[in-house]
């Protein structure tokens, strides 16, 4: 194997996998794509809705997935972020807040029922699992459980941790803008570098580059992974897009935002130009980046769940 693997991505070359009309010829397109620009595996990423809308979403990807060798090849499970993540401005992102909700193990086990086995990693708020019953039953089926668009105590982090949480999504965002200086998720979350696997987006808009040469020197080649966290903008350029029910325009820069700009609406960059970002903006070695972006989650899958059965 000697790809790029993708553990957060939300559709890509104009093909939206959180669409509920999402066609046989858009999932074979996309993969193809995929494969042309050098990924071999991802795990397609559907984000925050009602319960049911992301059981049909999740159920169609499964079933496009199941007539396609292509897409069997290239994605290897279902990424399942939200919907039990922090519901306040700022650590919500750009998912949906009304559909933000605590963790129930009924809610979840009717996502994972939709994914009919595909489902490998689940981000949701630690402080959204207080008992951490979810946390604990995904860990025990061999699910990776990430934290992610959280505000979640220290305390609350490591009760979650304890009960198998192994890592952090696209530390730096789903956060807002303005916190306290010292005592913010960033830093909770990274005083835990030892006991986390931690992913980021490098595109430079998501996290400036001086900030991710910082993050990875705390964390280590070891436990980091980079992803793309694309929509269905990815390797498009300027234009509108949709992400599930919503259309976002992407400017001059391919960046997809808000209209407002409060906040990033997934990336536009596509896997092999973060590669590049590394290379040239964090002075980075080629077997770096292909730790951070191949060797990595290949590890984190393999360690975390039973990758076999998903090719």
């Amino acid at each position: 194997m000697s790809g790029y693997v993708d553990l957060q991505i939300n559709g890509y070359a104009g093909v939206d996998f959180n669409s509920e009309r999402l066609q046989p010829d858009e999932l074979h397109r996309c993969c193809r794509t995929l494969e042309r620009d050098g990924v071999d595996g991802v795990l397609a990423t559907v984000i925050t809705d009602d319960v049911d809308v992301m059981c049909r979403r999740i159920a169609r990807i499964v079933k496009l997935r199941e007539q396609d060798n292509l897409a069997r090849q290239i994605i290897w499970g279902i990424h399942v972020e939200g919907p039990f993540i922090s519901p306040v401005p700022g650590f919500v992102g750009a998912h949906p807040v009304e559909h933000a909700q605590q963790a129930t193990l009924d809610s979840m086990s009717q996502l994972l029922d939709a994914g009919d086995g595909l489902v490998r990693l689940v981000t949701l708020a630690p402080e959204m699992d207080s008992e951490q019953q979810v946390t604990r039953f995904l860990a025990d089926s061999g699910i990776i459980v990430s934290a992610g668009h959280t505000d979640a105590q220290r305390d609350q982090l490591e009760a979650c941790i304890d009960a198998g949480l192994s890592m952090f999504t696209h530390l730096g965002n789903g956060c807002p803008m303005l916190m306290n200086r010292h005592d913010n998720i960033i830093q909770r979350a990274l005083s835990f570098a030892d006991r986390l696997w931690f992913s980021f987006i490098a595109d430079g808009a998501h996290i400036p580059f001086f900030a991710l040469q910082n993050y990875l020197n705390l964390v280590g080649f070891g436990r980091a992974v980079i992803v793309t966290d694309a929509i269905s903008a990815a390797g498009c350029g300027p234009g509108r897009f949709q992400l599930g029910d919503r259309f976002i325009d992407v400017g001059e820069d391919g960046v997809p935002r808000a209209e407002d700009h409060s906040h990033l609406i997934g990336s536009g960059t596509i896997m092999s130009r973060m590669a590049t970002n590394l290379q040239q903006e964090l002075n980075l070695t080629a077997d770096e980046v292909t730790q951070l972006t191949e060797i990595n989650p290949q590890q984190i899958l393999a360690t975390f769940s039973d990758l076999t059965s998903a090719i």
